[in-house]
């Protein structure tokens, strides 16, 4: 663990922070000035649209220009766009919100590596540590994000405006950061356009299961995570209460990061991921118990750390797919399949939670964990069948 490691878990926390403010305020925000209430998340919709869009731009950027000038124009962008939500916030222009969160969506694209060039600063035999130490750094995101959102509701006339601004001041930050920061040279590429053709990588069953599984999890994470602040609303709950359910919900997501390397390495990467599946499971049940904050509360914690050891477990899964050479295109295609899912529950989760409730919603998260499930148990049969593999 060195310098630059603790240097991109910050970063990584910062990263956070913009990402749970959005999902605080956003939904509240679109509600406000949607057209039609089912339109509230759409917003949230746009953050992962525009990461979906831009993942193709930012491997060739990375491969280009390499991680570090490619991270800083994510934060170039997390700035600018920042501001432009602000001003569509004063102008109460809905679809003008709508297009500034999806040119948001680039720093997202770019900032959802950050735990793949965590790999590339540690050795060979600490990667998981190293990926699992940098997606702790979300601990702060947990603290500042839901806190951010609560102090600077008010700050401005227009509710909300300032947390905006203030998420542009964050972003600025995170570059001053990264300019103390130094990654690895990128592999060289090989005679034959950098290694094996996306397609035979995609084909593999490690990836595959590395792709549905982080997909589908961060997927579910997602729709629930995104319609909570609205559902809370809807049951009479204040913003505040809001606030604290998505603090916990997110030290969820990110406390695990300074153990669950540490689980990996000691009983391997399919059977952290399964745990992670169950307590995603505890939460749909503990959700469908009530609407009474303990239970908000419960659920959104256990949702985090089972995302947790999801998508660590993924990551780390993901890394055994491809060859050095190959990282660019494989890590773009992982995270492509991150945020297709993402934009489309960002959408079902606003229409559901506004047409068909809280409960429905839960029930409907059952579908794509029961899919996760099949996938784990699919590829433990066949490296039960291929050891080598």
């Amino acid at each position: 663990m060195n310098r630059n490691l603790w240097l991109l878990a910050v970063c990584q926390g910062l990263f956070l922070t913009n990402n749970v403010t959005f999902i605080a305020i956003n939904g509240l925000v679109g509600l406000n000035l949607a057209p039609l209430g089912w339109m509230a998340t759409l917003p949230v919709m746009g953050y992962v649209v525009g990461g979906a869009l831009s993942t193709g731009i930012v491997a060739r950027t990375q491969s280009r220009f390499g991680r570090k000038t490619s991270f800083q124009l994510g934060l170039l962008v997390a700035v600018l766009s920042a501001l432009l939500c602000c001003y569509a916030a004063y102008s109460r222009n809905f679809w003008l919100l709508v297009t500034a969160t999806v040119i948001a969506g680039y720093y997202n694209a770019n900032a959802q590596l950050y735990r793949f060039a965590a790999a590339e600063l540690a050795l060979p035999a600490f990667r998981e540590k190293a990926i699992s130490l940098v997606m702790a750094g979300g601990l702060i995101g947990a603290i500042a994000g839901p806190n951010l959102a609560a102090g600077t509701r008010t700050l401005t006339a227009v509710p909300f405006a300032g947390a905006y601004l203030a998420l542009a001041g964050v972003a600025l930050l995170a570059m001053a950061l990264l300019a103390f920061m130094q990654f690895p040279p990128p592999p060289a590429k090989q005679a034959a356009g950098g290694g094996r053709p996306l397609g035979e990588i995609m084909r593999q069953p490690v990836f595959i299961v590395a792709a549905t599984a982080s997909a589908l999890g961060f997927g579910v994470m997602n729709l629930l995570m995104a319609a909570t602040p609205i559902a809370m609303q809807v049951c009479g709950l204040p913003f505040s209460d809001a606030a604290l359910v998505l603090e916990w919900h997110v030290i969820g997501m990110f406390a695990p990061g300074f153990f669950t390397g540490h689980l990996i390495k000691r009983f391997g990467t399919l059977p952290i991921m399964a745990v992670g599946l169950a307590l995603n499971i505890g939460c749909v049940l503990v959700a469908l118990s009530g609407v009474d904050l303990h239970q908000f509360l419960v659920a959104l914690f256990l949702l985090g750390v089972g995302w947790n050891f999801l998508f660590t477990g993924s990551t780390t899964l993901a890394l055994t797919a491809y060859r050095p050479e190959e990282k660019d295109k494989a890590q773009g295609a992982l995270n492509f399949c991150v945020f297709a899912v993402l934009a489309l529950s960002s959408l079902a989760s606003g229409v559901l939670v506004t047409t068909q409730g809280w409960t429905l919603l839960n029930l409907g998260s059952l579908l794509p964990l029961g899919l996760t499930g099949l996938a784990l148990a699919w590829l433990a049969l066949q490296q039960r069948r291929l050891p080598a593999t």
